[in-house]
């Protein structure tokens, strides 16, 4: 066990390089740089820069050096803790993402937990009473949870809130707490807030998991292991809960790494419509104006988030499956 964690975690290193150069690559790949699109917004308003202040411009932020010098500068950095500075911001890239990465992967686990407290019984439920009037609504409200954009649900419900309640839900904190230290009472105000995103993104994510533990686990109750458990004497409950939900519980595990940067990013769009201070609205701005120091920090965390995740439901997964050997991963 101990020398398949090692080697996993030591084949990460290579990984996380790999993707570190894949994302610098691709932010470069769009004609100009920064301030190329700072010179054309500009030009918008009617102010004209000239191209000697952009030339000195772009000797003062190194962008006119050749790629393989800017991504050299920048990965080398990241381990002296330096990820570089923001163009756009005029700050250093590690002051801008540090709250806003604790507040992204706070919302996505919560809602990634949600969505497998809400799943796993309706789930179970809807496969072990099929056709039943509880698995024709947890099918109607999986179709509709799938098909029901994240975006749309945030408008729905900021304008319910302030229709019904007379109450706004944009936002993450109080008045009070949005530049506050962290402290109980933040923590407390922005458990207050929280439900609304939670709820947003946890919809389709649950609906999807309905429908995935259904299918599993109709495939798993009719299997000769099982009629085997119930021949022994074993009650219902107990052959059901420790053998086939055992077994249909794989593909939740298995994809617990992609869940979370798949509800990271269906938060970027949820987190610009409800003002929501999570990474989405700063990597979508980092991306239009090509900040791309910002932009590529921002990915190389979102995809070590990925890699994270991924090696936790390989362990996870081997744990829970008696079935699976780590040899196989060998």
């Amino acid at each position: 066990m101990y020398k398949f964690v090692i080697r996993r975690v030591l084949l990460m290193i290579p990984t996380m390089i790999l993707i570190s150069f894949v994302a610098f690559a691709i932010i470069q790949l769009p004609p100009g740089d920064f301030l190329t699109t700072y010179a054309a917004n500009l030009a918008q308003t009617g102010t004209q820069v000239s191209e000697s202040t952009l030339a000195n411009l772009r000797e003062t932020y190194g962008l006119g050096q050749p790629i393989y010098v800017q991504y050299w500068k920048w990965i080398t950095g990241m381990f002296r803790g330096d990820f570089g500075f923001s163009f756009e911001w005029q700050r250093p890239v590690s002051e801008l993402i540090g709250d806003r990465l604790v507040l992204t992967l706070i919302i996505a686990l919560m809602a990634m937990f949600l969505t497998w407290l809400i799943a796993i019984p309706i789930g179970i439920l809807s496969a072990v009473k099929q056709y039943s009037i509880g698995d024709y609504i947890a099918t109607f409200l999986g179709f509709l949870g799938v098909a029901v954009p994240d975006f749309l649900l945030a408008l729905v419900l900021m304008s319910g809130a302030v229709l019904l309640f007379n109450q706004s839900v944009v936002g993450l904190f109080s008045t009070e707490y949005i530049e506050a230290p962290w402290s109980v009472a933040r923590v407390i105000d922005m458990l207050k807030h929280i439900w609304i995103p939670l709820i947003i993104l946890g919809l389709s994510q649950t609906a999807v998991n309905i429908r995935i533990l259904r299918a599993n686990l109709l495939d798993e109750l009719y299997k000769p292991y099982v009629t085997t458990a119930r021949a022994k004497g074993l009650d219902e409950r107990s052959v059901l809960m420790r053998y086939p939900v055992r077994t249909a519980l794989n593909p939740f595990v298995s994809l617990a790494g992609w869940r979370l940067p798949d509800l990271i990013s269906s938060l970027v769009i949820v987190s610009v419509v409800l003002g929501i201070p999570t990474t989405g609205p700063l990597l979508l701005g980092a991306l239009k104006s090509q900040d791309m120091y910002l932009a590529g920090a921002l990915i190389l965390f979102l995809s070590m988030l990925t890699v994270i995740g991924t090696l936790v439901s390989d362990l996870m997964l081997a744990w829970l499956d008696p079935r699976i050997r780590l040899q196989q991963y060998s």
